[in-house]
């Protein structure tokens, strides 16, 4: 994952964004939006559009992101939502302006793939991060190997995740792990509510690297594998490496671009 100024044309298309595709939540606010922005500078089906622009919060973004990863499609969103960290300012005057002026952030998914407790496969993108979360009152067990090489015999925790730099100010940043900037080629390993080893606050880790968690004493200790929002129950053991062949590209107002909210994130008390 990595953060760069757009580029003049994608896949020979100029970034002219004359064609505009509005997507929103629905709220009343964000559905207002929508309205008014299509009025004034027209409305064309995702399919056909130059850039989608998004009327919501962040589960919006992220489900945008998610439906439209395949296109490689500029996504700009605009905060209707109640967070809204990977949003800009909602203004409905200039847009074209804002959307030619905008910064970048190429964006990589990540890849989980998990065995499942019948022995089928499973697989799932995430654009934050992969958890996994154990699904009762007893604690889950996991060894968690590196590169094919075992970096923890066994941790007994409430469940562990890895965490994008998009992601680490969500899930990640709640079970207090790191905060990484969006232009470090890092992925954050972080324990939740860790039991044993009890000190361990997790590991930051190339992108590149491939993760492997493997459940132990499943059967009696269950744990589920989620990918932003997919979902995958009583898992034996999975692996989560950073998908490089999908590009996803955010628009962001100049100096308001997801490098600097993540900077920013790091100074609020």
């Amino acid at each position: 994952m990595h953060s760069e100024k757009c580029p003049a044309a994608l896949e020979g298309k100029t970034m002219k964004f004359e064609k505009i595709a509005f997507v929103a939540t629905d709220v009343p606010e964000a559905r207002a939006a929508q309205k008014a922005l299509s009025e004034r500078y027209g409305d064309t089906a995702p399919e056909q559009a130059d850039v989608i622009v998004a009327l919501g919060g962040d589960g919006l973004m992220l489900q945008t992101l998610h439906r439209y990863m395949n296109r490689r499609i500029p996504i700009y969103g605009m905060n209707r939502g109640s967070v809204g960290f990977l949003m800009n300012e909602y203004r409905d005057d200039s847009l074209r302006e804002r959307l030619t002026a905008a910064e970048c952030a190429t964006i990589h998914p990540l890849r989980m793939r998990a065995t499942l407790a019948d022995g089928s496969k499973a697989e799932a993108l995430a654009i934050n991060e992969v958890s996994l979360l154990r699904e009762t009152y007893q604690a889950a067990k996991i060894r968690i190997s590196i590169d094919g090489k075992t970096r923890m015999e066994e941790l007994i925790c409430d469940g562990v995740l890895v965490a994008t730099p998009a992601g680490s100010t969500a899930y990640n940043l709640s079970a207090q792990g790191p905060i990484v900037p969006i232009d470090a080629a890092l992925l954050a390993l972080t324990p939740i509510s860790a039991f044993r080893p009890r000190r361990w606050r997790g590991a930051l880790l190339s992108h590149r690297a491939k993760v492997r968690f493997e459940i132990l004493e499943a059967g009696k200790r269950p744990v589920s594998a989620v990918a932003d929002h997919t979902e995958f129950r009583h898992v034996r053991d999975v692996e989560v490496e950073e998908d490089a062949s999908i590009d996803m590209l955010m628009l962001f107002d100049p100096d308001h671009g997801l490098d600097e909210r993540i900077i920013t994130e790091q100074f609020l008390y």
